[in-house]
């Protein structure tokens, strides 16, 4: 049978971005450290191809800290964790490694300080997401407010609308997140915003290939798991720039093809804790079932690399 003719955009930057990869490679030298079992508070990154297969290598995950051994290490996961959770550790004397990214640790650290020069924070971002659970668990209960939208922003109450900062989850719409700022300086004009964009450079690298593929494609997929905010934002902006089916997909047996019947271009991207493999299955699945022709559309080029804690590169 003949194939039809299909034009497979492939967007750049996509898939694991350097804090996803450092958190990974820390439960892998974690294992070859100390051997198996390790443990891992929440999913070390929200993939569950990713979890499966370190699950297999011995990593066992969690969702508390209550749930592991004091003799066992512990990894925190790199969405970041409340101050608590370390403290816990240390009262318990554990070994923990701690697997927060980078540019979560820098929003963090920019709560703490706005916190010291007397400001109070908002945050922006989503409601139970753990990276937002980590963020608002830098300042006791109660000193951070969320809000998730500019609706919110019109009825959060603050101390002192002259002592405001705002931090926001990195993992978020570039777009949407603008339209929440707005909000902000409109009803607080003295707040202060982030000395640079809290956004991570992954997310806003991915949403902006995902801009320029969009307009392009009859229909998108973003290869990504459900619970992965940066991942499910990539749809909305694929969907908002104008192609018509966005969808997210786990892997290639997830593939509504009923849905595209009678395309003649797709754009394929994936989420930051996507691997590369299953971005490679997805293509070869549109291969298997049609005369391909791959066009890259390439944004940004990524060379950030974080290194791993001390405590894996020295000698057990």
């Amino acid at each position: 049978m003949t194939q039809s003719p299909l034009t497979l955009y492939l967007a750049a930057p996509r898939g694991f971005c350097a804090g996803v990869d450092r958190a990974i490679k820390i439960v892998e030298m974690a294992l070859e450290k100390w051997g198996a079992p390790v443990y891992v508070r929440h999913e070390i990154v929200h993939n569950k191809f990713v979890v499966d297969s370190l699950r297999d290598k011995g990593a066992v995950f969690v969702e508390e800290l209550s749930e592991c051994p004091d003799d066992r290490p512990v990894i925190f996961s790199a969405h970041g964790v409340p101050k608590s959770v370390p403290s816990a550790a240390q009262a318990r004397n554990m070994v923990y490694v701690d697997a927060t990214c980078p540019l979560v640790s820098k929003v963090h650290i920019e709560a703490q300080r706005h916190a010291d020069n007397g400001l109070q924070m908002i945050m922006i971002g989503h409601e139970g997401h753990p990276e937002t659970v980590g963020t608002m668990g830098q300042l006791p209960e109660g000193d951070v407010l969320l809000v998730e939208t500019p609706e919110d922003v019109a009825t959060v109450e603050v101390r002192d609308p002259a002592k405001l900062a705002y931090v926001t989850q990195t993992t978020l719409s570039v777009d949407d997140t603008a339209d929440i700022v707005a909000a902000l300086k409109a009803r607080f004009p003295a707040i202060v915003g982030p000395h640079k964009e809290d956004i991570c450079y992954a997310t806003t690298n991915r949403q902006e290939a995902v801009k320029a593929m969009a307009p392009k494609c009859d229909a998108m997929l973003v290869v990504g798991a459900p619970n992965s905010s940066n991942s499910r934002r990539l749809v909305e902006v694929g969907a908002r720039a104008g192609c018509a089916y966005a969808q997210l997909v786990q892997r290639a047996t997830d593939i509504d093809w009923r849905a595209l019947d009678g395309i003649s271009s797709i754009g394929i991207t994936a989420g930051a804790s996507a691997p590369e493999v299953l971005i490679n299955e997805v293509i070869d699945a549109f291969k298997d079932r049609y005369t391909v022709t791959e066009q890259l559309v390439e944004t940004a080029v990524e060379n950030v690399e974080f290194k791993v804690p001390r405590v894996l590169r020295e000698p057990a």
